[in-house]
């Protein structure tokens, strides 16, 4: 055997850690979560990172993945490195990741977990939040990070409509044409709304969501917000499972990831958080 061909054997021998990073991005960076060959996403990003440190193609799987313009404060993804490089020390291996990244994107904790930890499909509920800037007059500070409404907003109405959105339905009226799940079914856990300021924040979590279903929900409940709807049409737009009958999506800007939920852990609990030896 020659160099090179013991050189190829090592590396395929070579024992591996799973380990889960918690992500943070700013969707204004990037194409969306998922790697594309003629635009700049944020896997392809963190994956570039990944080979780097260690010296091989590196592929992660995500909690769930997000369009284009679509934020994440911690979206949950686990990949396969090498046990010495991060039985050495998990802080420095987290650092050399951000080292590597020169903006838009930073993992803020990392944790080893077993072989079999699945970012996909051993996640039990996803949160999103979505933001609205409520105002005659927009912001040019971070016009990318929000809708703008310049109607007055009825939260009130919005919250009555709530309680028809909770619990298991068919979600055909709020999937995109394109989605390519095979079932609309989905079980939403929890929705509020909350007003900050000038912002309005809708915070929705489910166990799993169809493509586009946050946004076009969003886009529902503000024709009730703004009095075109009452809250009982949004009942009736749930029933007829139609895409058609229901209003517009809303921009993707205003969709934030915020949370990845396991049977031992959730991705914010290990935000800013360092591994020291157990989970």
């Amino acid at each position: 055997m020659d160099f090179h061909q013991h050189w190829s054997v090592s590396l395929t021998t070579e024992a591996t850690q799973r380990i889960a990073m918690v992500v943070e991005f700013d969707g204004h960076f990037y194409h969306g979560w998922q790697r594309q060959d003629n635009a700049t996403s944020a896997q392809a990003t963190l994956e570039k990172a990944l080979q780097s440190l260690e010296g091989r193609p590196i592929k992660t799987i995500c909690a769930g993945r997000t369009d284009s313009g679509v934020h994440a404060e911690a979206m949950l993804v686990h990949a396969d490195i090498s046990q010495a490089r991060w039985q050495r020390s998990a802080r420095a291996y987290t650092q050399g990741i951000n080292h590597q990244i020169k903006e838009g994107l930073i993992v803020t904790g990392v944790l080893p977990v077993e072989d079999d930890f699945h970012a996909r499909f051993s996640c039990l509920e996803r949160s999103y939040r979505y933001q609205i800037w409520n105002r005659t007059t927009p912001s040019v500070l971070a016009a990318w990070r929000h809708w703008w409404m310049p109607r007055s907003i009825d939260i009130d109405a919005m919250q009555e409509a709530i309680p028809y959105l909770l619990g298991t339905h068919d979600f055909t009226s709020f999937r995109a044409a394109h989605c390519q799940a095979h079932t609309a079914i989905r079980t939403i856990n929890h929705i509020d709304i909350v007003r900050q300021g000038w912002e309005i924040h809708i915070n929705i979590a489910a166990n799993a969501f169809l493509y586009h279903m946050v946004r076009n929900i969003i886009g529902n409940l503000i024709q009730v917000g703004i009095g075109r709807w009452s809250p009982q049409q949004l009942a009736d737009i749930l029933a007829v499972k139609d895409r058609k009958q229901a209003a517009a999506t809303a921009p993707a800007r205003g969709l934030y990831f915020t949370n990845a939920r396991y049977p031992n852990f959730s991705s914010r609990d290990w935000v800013g958080k360092e591994w020291r030896g157990n989970v």
